[in-house]
């Protein structure tokens, strides 16, 4: 009869599944995918189950796995309440407090509030998850997040704060070989830089203004803001940037500026719980009053 189950390998498996592969739940956990898979490995010796197939380089779960795996679940929302709950009774001043924002926010935006709380707080120490996807405040991933779009998940207070605005930027060098752009038709014959995934709603919104722009004028894209903007304040090519970020950039000027701009909510989220904990009650009040 199986012994006592490290959570530690319960938790490399329940990562591999939820991740696809051993490479990119190694990469989650901190961990390399060797030490990774002999977690995997010591579970299946401790169980006396097989839970992975392996067909090739994919790992394919048993049907034992698949059983596993879902009480492995609950196993992991249960260990997730208790450290939610562990984080909010903590009144403490002094710890971690993770806060997620795309990574040209991080760079150009966050700055200043990051040198204001170490020198409010300076036992907090301030992890910043600068990447653009959306991090899962309830999986503790992150204990703020910086977003543009309000959330919908159960348990979350989210702040709006003042919105910002985003317009088409370049270099004057630029504009001046491009002949100043004057409206939106003109702008339309201009190449952009991009990013990978949603450029259809910037065409759209960018249409809506009188730009015809169409996916041919973005011929640089990439998933990284900071990238983008890069290639702006370089003069490759225009792009769109929010106001937020321009006012940190002086080599820019707007492209065309009798074309209005598209309006950009700034949303600051935590948990519900999270909010009862003083140092990350004190980094999101700090948050508020920065973007507002």
């Amino acid at each position: 009869m199986p012994g006592p189950i490290d959570w530690n390998q319960m938790r490399a498996l329940l990562a591999t599944v939820e991740a696809g592969s051993l490479s990119a739940a190694a990469q989650r956990l901190g961990l390399t995918q060797p030490t990774l898979g002999r977690q995997v490995a010591a579970l299946e010796e401790d169980l006396g189950i097989a839970v992975f197939e392996r067909v090739g380089r994919r790992l394919i779960l048993t049907e034992a796995g698949q059983r596993l795996v879902a009480d492995l679940r609950e196993m992991g929302a249960a260990a997730d309440r208790v450290a939610m709950s562990a984080a909010a009774q903590s009144q403490s001043v002094e710890g971690v407090v993770r806060i997620t924002a795309a990574d040209i926010y991080a760079g150009h935006v966050l700055p200043p509030l990051l040198a204001k709380v170490r020198k409010a707080a300076p036992g907090i120490t301030l992890e910043v998850l600068a990447t653009g996807s959306i991090s899962d405040l309830l999986r503790r991933e992150a204990d703020i997040a910086i977003r543009h779009v309000r959330p919908d998940q159960d348990g979350l207070i989210a702040r709006r704060c003042r919105d910002t605005a985003a317009y088409v930027y370049g270099t004057p060098d630029l504009l001046d070989r491009l002949g100043r752009p004057s409206n939106g038709v003109e702008l339309a014959r201009c190449e952009m830089s991009g990013a990978i995934d949603g450029i259809e709603p910037f065409i759209a919104e960018m249409r809506q203004r009188g730009v015809p722009l169409s996916r041919a004028n973005f011929p640089l894209l990439t998933q990284s803001g900071m990238t983008g903007w890069e290639w702006v304040c370089r003069g490759i090519c225009v792009g769109p940037m929010v106001e937020a970020v321009a006012r940190q950039t002086p080599e820019v000027e707007i492209a065309v500026p009798a074309i209005d701009p598209i309006p950009v909510p700034v949303w600051l989220v935590t948990h519900r719980e999270l909010h009862t904990s003083r140092r990350i009650r004190l980094v999101f009040d700090m948050l508020v009053e920065h973007f507002s």
